[in-house]
């Protein structure tokens, strides 16, 4: 709700001022932003992306001993945060699934050298994916979905007086703006403690993929239209894409299982309700999305949630009636 107004003003002025370009979009909530990009603003090149996948794929790199995930070719599909790996194999066509599923299965996705620098909320998120992935052991999940099917763990491992956003303050917030500074004082880039990580990676090679048509392979969120054969074709789905100067080129993926297609189908109307609720200024919509989120245990629970929420954001939502 926060998000969705903000991009779609940044969308219009790309299109007023530079009506060619490509807007690569990291925004967060990805999945509700793309379905209100997708909806609202149909024509607009936009490209949605998102780094957990890939930041997953580099620990299963270094599990299976690999230099990086770019030794891998993997089939993967789903929505943002709530997605499975189907097939993962190194370049030269060695399956690599049966020794992930034994690792995982036994550590989750925390490789032999994990880096001590990690913090404590994704060492568990990362530990707990063994249990996420006990569920449908034929894939390998995306860590996200222990808030979707362990929703009681969650609860039970949080602490209302330090929350993620604490955790961030206090450890990746302090290393960034220190090597900033040092950087700034020092004048030259080299000075601060500062690497470029996925999440910056990604969107380079994303950006050189459509400047230079190298029609690489990428995970993308892109509307259906078929390519999972029995989902909804509006659905804004989250699988992988030949990526040149025309944008995307998604890979067809077929019929998913029962299991993924049902989580899927709710968490789609999720998204959609979220932004029926910011097209219609509607309370009842975003009280629907809410009491249907798998993380919500009822529907007065959602009411009490979204109603702190409207008291939170005040100054930033629309009014809803």
């Amino acid at each position: 709700m926060r998000s969705i107004g903000g991009v779609l003003e940044l969308v219009d002025y790309m299109e007023k001022y530079s009506p060619n370009a490509w807007m690569l979009n990291y925004s967060n909530p990805a999945a509700i932003v793309a379905e209100a990009t997708r909806r609202l603003r149909p024509n607009a090149k936009i490209l949605n992306i998102c780094d957990m996948p890939i930041g997953i794929e580099g620990r299963m790199a270094q599990i299976v001993g690999l230099k990086d995930r770019k030794q891998m070719r993997v089939r993967y599909y789903g929505l943002n945060h709530f997605g499975w790996w189907t097939s993962i194999e190194d370049l030269a066509g060695n399956d690599l699934m049966p020794k992930l599923r034994e690792y995982v299965a036994k550590y989750g996705y925390v490789p032999p050298s994990n880096d001590p620098h990690t913090e404590a909320s994704w060492n568990d998120t990362f530990a707990k994916a063994k249990d996420v992935q006990a569920l449908d052991p034929q894939t390998m999940p995306n860590t996200y979905l222990k808030y979707y099917l362990f929703p009681d763990y969650v609860v039970a491992h949080s602490n209302p007086e330090r929350t993620r956003a604490n955790e961030v303050m206090d450890h990746r917030e302090k290393n960034v703006f220190s090597a900033c500074r040092a950087i700034i004082a020092a004048g030259k880039s080299t000075a601060g403690d500062l690497e470029i990580d996925e999440h910056a990676s990604y969107i380079v090679d994303l950006a050189t993929a459509i400047a230079f048509n190298t029609q690489e392979r990428m995970l993308l969120i892109v509307p259906n239209n078929g390519a999972i054969h029995n989902f909804d074709a509006d659905a804004m789905v989250e699988i992988p894409c030949l990526v040149g100067h025309n944008g995307p080129e998604p890979l067809t993926v077929g019929d998913i299982p029962h299991f993924q297609k049902g989580l899927m189908s709710q968490q789609v109307a999720v998204e959609k309700l979220v932004v029926d609720a910011w097209e219609q200024r509607s309370y009842h919509k975003l009280w629907q999305a809410i009491t249907l989120s798998k993380t919500v245990p009822s529907a007065s629970v959602a009411k009490a949630i979204l109603d702190d929420l409207i008291a939170a954001n005040k100054d930033y939502w629309p009014e809803l009636h």
